[in-house]
Formats: C-alpha cells, sequence, structure tokens
C-alpha cells in the first residue's frame, strides 16, 4: 500500500494531465460530427505530437532547473532541413533524416556546452542561440518550399494497419528508445538530482555536468523530431518566427499543464505529451462548439491557470522543499 501511495505521489502531476486530456477528448468526440473514427483520432493525434515532442524537449531540461527558449527555434531550423535533405532515393532519404536529427542534436549540444562550460544562465544562453538557429533556417528557407519523400511522409502521417495513427505509434516509440532508457539511467538521475539541488547532488557525487549535457543534447534531437513530422504534414519547410515562437511558449505550458515543475527535479516527460494533447484539444473544442478561433488563447490560458493552481496545492502544503519529494 506504502509503495502504491508513493508511486501515486510521485506521478501525481502525471495522472493530472492525463485527466484532463482524458475529460476533455471525451468531450471533443461526444461532440463531433463524425465521432469517435479513426480519421478523427489520427487527424487529432497528427496534430498534437508536434507539440508533445517539443514539450518533450523543453521537459528535459526544464527537470536540470533550466529551460530552453531555443526549442521552437530548432524546431523550425530542422522543419527547413528535412524540406531540402528528405527525399530522393530510400538511401538519401535516410541519409537526410539521420543528418536532421544530428543537427538537432548539435543544435542541443551546443546549448549544453554553454550553459556548462561558459556558465551562462539557460534563459540568456537560449535566447542567444534561438536567434543564431533561425537566421540558419532563415538563410535556407528565405521563402516557404522544398520538398520531401511522399512514401515515408505518408507512411508516418496515416494508420498502421488501417485504424491505429502512425504518428502516435512513432511518438510512443521515441518514449520507449529516448525518454525511458534516459530517465532510468545514471545521467537520467543526475538530471534530477541537479533540478532537486545542485549543490547537494555536486556533494553527492553525481555527474552533474555530464547529467545537464544529455539532457540539452537530447532536448535538441526530440526538438528536431517534431521538425522533421512537421515536414513530414506540410511537404515544406518555412522559417516562420511565429511558428518558432508558439511552439516554444505552448511548450513551457505544456510542460506546467503535465505536471512538470518549472523549479526542477519533479515531473515526467509521459505528462508533458499529455500536457501537450490536451493543449492541442483545446482548439478541436472550439471547432466543434463552433466558437471564434481569437477565443483560443482564453481557454488555453485559463486550462494552464488551473492546472497551475491544482500542481501548486501540493507546493503551499509544505513548509520545506524537501517535503515535497517524500
Amino acid at each position: 500500500m506504502t509503495e502504491w501511495r508513493y508511486l501515486v505521489n510521485d506521478n501525481r502531476g502525471t495522472l493530472l494531465a492525463i485527466a484532463i486530456f482524458v475529460v476533455m477528448f471525451t468531450i471533443y468526440v461526444s461532440n463531433h460530427p463524425a465521432g469517435l473514427t479513426s480519421n478523427v483520432v489520427t487527424t487529432a493525434s497528427n496534430k498534437g505530437v508536434l507539440l508533445a515532442f517539443v514539450a518533450m524537449a523543453q521537459t528535459l531540461v526544464v527537470l536540470t532547473a533550466g529551460i530552453d527558449l531555443s526549442v521552437g527555434m530548432i524546431f523550425v531550423l530542422t522543419n527547413c532541413l528535412a524540406s531540402g535533405l528528405v527525399f530522393g532515393t530510400a538511401l538519401e532519404t535516410t541519409i537526410g533524416v539521420v543528418a536532421v536529427l544530428g543537427a538537432g542534436l548539435g543544435c542541443g549540444a551546443l546549448n549544453g556546452l554553454i550553459v556548462i562550460y561558459g556558465r551562462l544562465q539557460p534563459i540568456v544562453t537560449t535566447i542567444a542561440t534561438g536567434a543564431v538557429f533561425y537566421g540558419i533556417a532563415l538563410a535556407l528557407r528565405p521563402v516557404p518550399g522544398g520538398e520531401v519523400n511522399p512514401v515515408l511522409a505518408d507512411a508516418l502521417t496515416g494508420k498502421l494497419f488501417g485504424f491505429f495513427p502512425a504518428s502516435l505509434a512513432t511518438l510512443i516509440l521515441v518514449v520507449l528508445v529516448v525518454w525511458i532508457p534516459f530517465r532510468r539511467s545514471v545521467l537520467g538521475r543526475a538530471a534530477y538530482a541537479v533540478g532537486s539541488s545542485d549543490q547537494a547532488a555536486y556533494m553527492s557525487g553525481v555527474p552533474i555536468k555530464a547529467g545537464k549535457f544529455a539532457a540539452y543534447a537530447l532536448g535538441g534531437l526530440l526538438a528536431s523530431i517534431g521538425g522533421l513530422f512537421l515536414t513530414f504534414f506540410t511537404y515544406s519547410g518555412e522559417a516562420s518566427a511565429a511558428n518558432g515562437n508558439t511552439y516554444t511558449l505552448f511548450a513551457i505550458a505544456a510542460v506546467v499543464l503535465g505536471g512538470v515543475s518549472l523549479y526542477g527535479g519533479v515531473g515526467s516527460a509521459i505528462g508533458a505529451i499529455f500536457g501537450a494533447l490536451a493543449f492541442r484539444t483545446i482548439g478541436d473544442l472550439l471547432f466543434v462548439f463552433d466558437l471564434e478561433p481569437l477565443w483560443q488563447p482564453l481557454f488555453q490560458g485559463v486550462v494552464l491557470f488551473a492546472a497551475v493552481c491544482l500542481g501548486s496545492l501540493r507546493l503551499i502544503q509544505v513548509r520545506n522543499r524537501l517535503e515535497y519529494f517524500r
């Protein structure tokens, strides 16, 4: 019983995010003209996974008590790269995908190196690198355009076995291959420890530099997967500053909605994923209820505010920050 209580307490933010998403998605499909069909689920999944990947990227950095304001620009940069590299033969497409993912990994690694060895604040560092990444994206795609391998794009944005969204399957695969191994590794535990208390982690002999570097690097990799999927959905690349800034802010909102503490050390990428899916469902709800799109920021703000208030109840009850981890 004690173990179950610990698990529930440790994952209360994730459970809250799941509950919010389930309620909102149930309302959505209950009022959708087509009901709960594979097409409706696939469309919702395709829109949600874009923000989910960027939210996962932001989560890794936030767990170290940092924040990455460049994830949206990495997302945009890799979208522009993919629109010029991911096409042609199967071999050329594979090389292009590897190059795009490598670029995202490199961007995240650069952020990590500057924060760790340059000893600059993450928010300052990532504002600067985000501007650089956007400048490179603009140089690559001064006007929207490009192309992508249609076979790969259709395969990853369509349905598996005729009913299951391929984009959602990819998201699950990324969680299994990237998040879970990282969470259970020494580096993952180091990232959590750094976020909980940098000084205590250092005194305990935790590899704090390696943990931080891994978090930033993997964050860039996850953002680049989102950029790839944006290319698969749109069949083009666009150096849009508005897209980059929007996804950066929405990713932070999804992280908070998913129960990840902005103080670091608490939360899960799973919660951030459901936070992102719930955040995306707000727009879908406006569609089925035929409300003006201009109301969307208001509803997003209300949902986010409610989630922050609920998530803060536990912090209000504790007298010492360490009690939060009991």
